[in-house]
């Protein structure tokens, strides 16, 4: 079955829903997502890489968790959700907090996000039909694979430099 999510205006408030295919298709930015980073007590932060087959940035490095918004669904009970199904993590029994909140017009992002942070420094039991290999790499240390020329997705780079101040 099509995921269902809520087409929101330029300001977030939520105008209609639609498939996720048919949005994404359009180009648009009229969608919500959440991002999570998990982040040891080293101050590094757990990459992954997606796989080959992904439709969307194939062998990318990526955020810790990330996902679609559902039509009728929080950002936050996105959060628990996607960070239970990717990385087997219940946020319920982690620290954890909000970093902040992103959108197109502002921040240049994919969609309107809210990106938390997670605090653990076991390596998550994260789902091998989304993630390849993962690395433990400081945010700087992140920036640099980038420039160096390894593919991440796109809103990555701009999420470690808002959170961290590179």
């Amino acid at each position: 079955m099509e995921e269902i999510l809520d087409v929101v205006d330029d300001h977030d408030q939520v105008i209609g829903q639609m498939e996720r295919t048919a949005l994404r298709a359009q180009g648009g930015h009229n969608f919500r997502v959440i991002n999570a980073l998990i982040v040891n007590s080293l101050g590094q932060i757990w990459i992954p890489r997606r796989t080959a087959d992904k439709a969307y940035a194939p062998n990318a490095l990526d955020l810790s968790v990330g996902g679609h918004v559902m039509a009728g669904e929080t950002y936050d009970e996105c959060f628990a959700r996607e960070t239970l199904e990717e990385t087997g993590l219940d946020v319920s029994t982690l620290p954890h907090r909000i970093l902040g909140y992103l959108t197109p017009p502002k921040d240049g992002v994919n969609a309107f996000m809210y990106v938390y942070e997670i605090l653990a420094d076991d390596v998550p039991n994260f789902n091998p039909s989304d993630f390849s290999e993962f690395f433990w790499l400081t945010p700087q240390a992140i920036l640099d694979r980038l420039a160096q020329g390894d593919i991440g997705k796109g809103d990555l780079p701009i999420i470690i430099k808002h959170f961290y101040h590179l």
